[in-house]
């Protein structure tokens, strides 16, 4: 929803929670007009009692997240510019992550790295510069470190109070001691906030509650996928060592500690270290029996701290700092804040309860680049930074239950210092999903992994003969993770006879009804006027032309279209535009697809079928109702690796005869199946995009290479507007692509991309091109850097390696595999 500035002043906005987040987005909001704006919370401010009242401030931006960096980087810059009683609301004294392992080593050199890639200043240092950096160390036991000084300590509730002035001073008013008892609504809108001390009336309703977000998610209606948990910190008796170092109103002078191979981290407070563990069971906190805030012992936030569940990090600690066996906890407690299944936050407009927005799961290190984000998107209909990992329609809606959502939010406590390779499955519960080929996928030892509660293939065991006398590069222990030769096994055979992909977990969408046709013109950029049997690649943009998503749209009959789309954000998406004469729903768990994808594809399905599957009846991106022996399927002539083929969907419970069908008549030719490894490889040697990896809203069609699906003449769209001026002739950047120059190399994406030793871009998608012999990247770079021949390097832990900006696509331009 975009508010016009003409009408913010008059929008009613609520805000429930005064913490960091609210506070922030109150600020936010009224400097981009905003003037109704009441923030309520049940607790005296300006500490009502949160997790904010509690927060230890640490600010490290770095991480696998280039939109949670960017989160981390704006809050350091804008707390850094205020003030309160003369002190900076943010404390810059860097911070310094040490591996005492080498698996933790090896980890911060790709930290280092991801670091480069977002702009985030970092510098590795061997154990004695460390020493340097924090002299209690115990520098025997420390193998290096990662410091990034513009790292430090956030000073949460004087921001808050700071963020309270300045929205104040435009309008915007703050009532402590309210507690809301519901939320008002009419035809699916919020009207209102019910309190104990009677009804606000609203336009707008974000619940930035924090841990208390499912409580007001209740209220609402609407589910608050979060779970809260206790965390532990405590702080020490004094310490000689740091007497007279630091002044008591900075509290701190070096820089916050890591110690994350034992799940615990450092800062000092004057003369005392906080010392704050993951290293303990998780503690689940129930939001709806938490006591109020007179209730409370402390505050609601604080719980009693358990000592026992301390003691193994208090010996950690004393290990790494000596210096701490002459002390004592002096005091400690357990602190709640929140945890999503995917330890992202949970943001955006419900779309069941117009109006009511989600601001949850937040915490200090990103809060005022959260707030920035749900303002501009209250403001301006989206966000300037891509926020999909953290939109609250990213869940399926196996992910939703409050049995998965205490399991996995659990295991990311548990995970937050861990590390996380970038394929690494969560391990329960599983599994949650499967598709109609699970038990034939089992029969051939399939490998799987997990995403979006699909169990996914990306290999097989069966395979293994295949991958004999390979001649493959050896791979460092990292690149080897989540990784067999068998996937250059499966993407040769794909490439010379044929093969069975399993594309179940591949997102499906019906759009029906008079208005199907006009509707998806006008949400889609490419034409889909076109004769029932046609389909289409095309993309969703947003109002500035964004690339929310892409989509094969294949026209079934005159107003029924089944889509390929990627997110259950699309169809929320469509389902929010669609009018009353247009059916939008998602087919997928009752569905499955298989892709048989190869040179003798036509081979094997043609004498199943009644239909004439060749090249001239049948044309690429055409699509037929047809027949699979006894199997009824659409097939859509498809292909994302390149070579000849088809994506075969039909009921799941006809899905095992058919993979039984195909598997039997294949036998002859050789067939196989072949997994998500394999699939990657051959997507990238062929250049196809994967929407959230290679481009997002951040990025238009043109910058992405993507302007063929753009079709400006067929009328107006959704985005068009935006696109006018635009062409691949005025991007001032490009996603490009890169092969590297050793054979040997590899690299796994999100890795730094240097020209004459300057960070210029970074690595989207990645995978070693079986057919080609060599490692594919795909970056976004400068367009002077993204020139063909363009001589580059990748930074892979530390490793320079040499790449060269190719022409695509890499393999078969002149599309002859496929249109055959």
């Amino acid at each position: 929803m975009t508010a016009p500035l003409r009408d913010r002043g008059r929008a009613r906005v609520v805000i429930i929670g005064a913490g960091i987040v609210g506070c922030s987005l109150a600020d936010e909001l009224t400097a981009r007009g905003w003037r109704e704006v009441t923030v309520l919370d049940q607790g005296p401010l300006p500490a009502p009692g949160g997790s904010t009242s509690h927060a230890p401030g640490l600010v490290f931006q770095t991480g696998p997240s280039k939109t949670m960096t960017e989160f981390a980087a704006y809050t350091v810059r804008k707390l850094g510019s205020l003030d309160v009683d003369g002190l900076p609301c943010f404390h810059p004294v860097g911070g310094l992550e040490i591996a005492t392992t080498e698996a933790r080593w090896a980890d911060l050199h790709r930290k280092a790295g991801l670091a480069a890639s977002w702009g985030v200043r970092g510098e590795l240092l061997d154990a004695q510069q460390c020493k340097k950096l924090w002299p209690l160390l115990d520098e025997g036991r420390v193998l290096g470190g990662l410091y990034t000084p513009d790292d430090g300590l956030a000073r949460a509730l004087p921001a808050c109070r700071a963020q309270m002035a300045r929205a104040e001073g435009r309008g915007a008013r703050f009532l402590g001691r309210h507690t809301v008892t519901g939320i008002e609504r009419a035809a699916g809108a919020v009207t209102g906030v019910v309190t104990d001390h009677g009804v606000f009336p609203a336009d707008h309703v974000v619940s930035a509650a924090g841990f208390w977000g499912p409580v007001i998610g209740s209220l609402a209606g609407v589910d608050v996928p979060l779970l809260p948990l206790a965390h532990q910190y405590a702080t020490t008796a004094p310490l000689p060592e740091l007497a007279g170092l630091n002044d008591p109103r900075e509290e701190a002078s070096r820089p916050i500690l890591r110690y994350q191979d034992r799940d615990l981290y450092f800062r000092e407070h004057v003369d005392r270290i906080g010392i704050g563990s993951y290293a303990h069971r998780p503690l689940p906190v129930d939001p709806f029996t938490v006591p109020a805030y007179d209730d409370a012992p402390v505050m609601p936030s604080s719980l009693p701290f358990t000592a026992e569940d301390f003691a193994p990090s208090w010996r950690d600690s004393v290990g790494l700092l000596p210096a701490l066996g002459g002390s004592r906890v002096a005091d400690g407690f357990n602190g709640v804040f929140s945890f999503t299944p995917d330890g992202m936050p949970v943001l955006g407009e419900s779309r069941t309860l117009r109006g009511f927005w989600l601001a949850e799961a937040v915490w200090v290190t990103h809060s005022a680049g959260v707030a920035k984000a749900v303002a501009e998107w209250m403001s301006d209909g989206r966000p300037a930074t891509d926020v999909h990992e953290c939109d609250l329609t990213r869940f399926e809606d196996a992910q939703r239950s409050p049995a998965y959502i205490a399991e996995r939010g659990a295991q990311s406590f548990v995970e937050v210092y861990d590390v996380i390779h970038p394929l690494q499955p969560l391990e329960q519960p599983r599994p949650l999903r499967t598709s109609p080929f699970y038990p034939r996928q089992q029969e051939l030892g399939a490998a799987f992994l997990e995403a979006g509660g699909w169990e996914r293939p990306h290999w097989y065991e069966a395979n293994a003969p295949l991958a004999e006398g390979l001649d493959l590069p050896e791979r460092d222990a990292w690149a080897a993770r989540y990784w067999s030769p068998i996937a250059a096994a499966e993407a040769a055979v794909t490439r010379e006879r044929v093969a069975l992909y399993d594309m179940t977990p591949l997102r499906r969408l019906e759009v029906s009804g008079p208005g199907a046709l006009d509707f998806l013109q006008r949400m889609t950029t490419n034409q889909l006027a076109k004769k029932p049997g046609a389909v289409t690649y095309t993309l969703l943009l947003d109002e500035t032309g964004g690339i929310r998503s892409d989509l094969t749209v294949a026209r079934l009959a005159p107003d029924h279209f089944q889509l390929g789309a990627n997110s259950p954000a699309d169809l929320d998406w469509l389902l929010r535009h669609a009018p009353g004469d247009v059916h939008v729903r998602d087919i997928t768990s009752g569905t499955c697809c298989i892709g048989v994808w190869g040179p003798l594809a036509r081979a094997l399905v043609q004498p199943l079928t009644r239909d004439d599957f060749s090249h001239g009846a049948f044309g690429y991106f055409r699509a037929k109702r047809t027949h699979i022996g006894h199997v009824p399927v659409t097939a859509l002539r498809l292909s994302y690796v390149g070579e000849l083929g088809w994506e075969l969907y039909t009921t799941a419970d006809l899905g095992l005869r058919l993979w039984d069908t195909l598997w039997a008549a294949g036998r002859e030719h050789g067939v196989i199946a072949a997994g998500r490894s394999a699939f990657n490889s051959l997507r990238l040697e062929k250049g196809y995009r994967s929407w959230g990896h290679d481009m997002t809203t951040e990025h238009d069609p043109y910058e992405a290479g993507l302007g063929f699906a753009v079709r400006p003449a067929k009328g107006d769209f959704l985005g068009r507007a935006a696109l006018e001026g635009r062409s691949e002739e005025t991007a001032t950047r490009k996603l490009a692509c890169l092969t590297l120059d050793d054979p040997t190399a590899n690299v796994l994406g999100k890795e730094p991309v240097l020209r004459d030793g300057v960070p210029v871009g970074y690595v989207t998608s990645a995978a070693y091109g079986y057919t080609l012999g060599r490692c594919i990247a795909y970056a976004w770079l400068p367009a002077t850097a993204a020139v063909p021949g363009t001589a580059l390097h990748l930074d892979y832990f530390g490793q320079r390696f040499a790449a060269t900006v190719a022409q695509e696509p890499l393999f078969d331009p002149q599309m002859t595999r496929i249109r055959r």
